[in-house]
């Protein structure tokens, strides 16, 4: 008969199902990828409602507040520093990024996808500050706001060339 640990990292724990995305953390690989990846259909679906995006910053907001403190009491009471089964930070990020978007067509979600992976996966300054030096729960979700804001902004700019249609 095994004895559960009292501090083992389980979906029984709602703090763990939040930061893990229902689970999607737990991907056998690539969590972050699967946890940005889980995040688009609801965006999608979001866009589709066609409301002003600016609408969404305050739910954003709010939820990486949220976050940064949960990310933090799991941090201490597991003894982990930013876990990958954390993705909570990507399913953030990835809306930031999502937020400049200028239409809803499938390939400008998967350009801002694919850019919101490569900046969060090289973490530019300051998101490697926060990734690095910030040993809160914020530090472990902070960098992916970061990178979802240079995501989005090097997207408008690929966009404003026209390379993307």
């Amino acid at each position: 008969m095994e004895i559960e640990q009292k501090n083992a990292v389980s979906l029984k724990h709602p703090e763990v199902v939040f930061l893990s995305f229902f689970g999607v953390g737990f991907a056998p690989w690539a969590p972050g990828t699967f946890g940005t990846l889980a995040t688009l259909p609801f965006l999608y679906a979001l866009g589709l409602l066609q409301a002003p995006y600016l609408i969404f910053i305050p739910f954003i907001a709010v939820f990486t507040i949220i976050s940064c403190y949960i990310a933090d009491y799991a941090q201490k009471k597991y003894k982990l520093h930013d876990p990958g089964w954390i993705v909570m930070d990507e399913v953030l990020g990835m809306s930031v990024t999502w937020l400049f978007l200028q239409t809803q067509n499938l390939l400008h979600l998967a350009v801002a996808f694919a850019l919101f992976r490569f900046f969060d996966i090289f973490k530019f300054w300051p998101a490697s500050y926060f990734d690095k030096e910030v040993h809160h729960g914020s530090g472990t979700i902070l960098d992916d706001i970061i990178s979802g804001v240079y995501a989005g902004l090097v997207y408008l700019g690929i966009n404003a060339t026209g390379l993307i249609s």
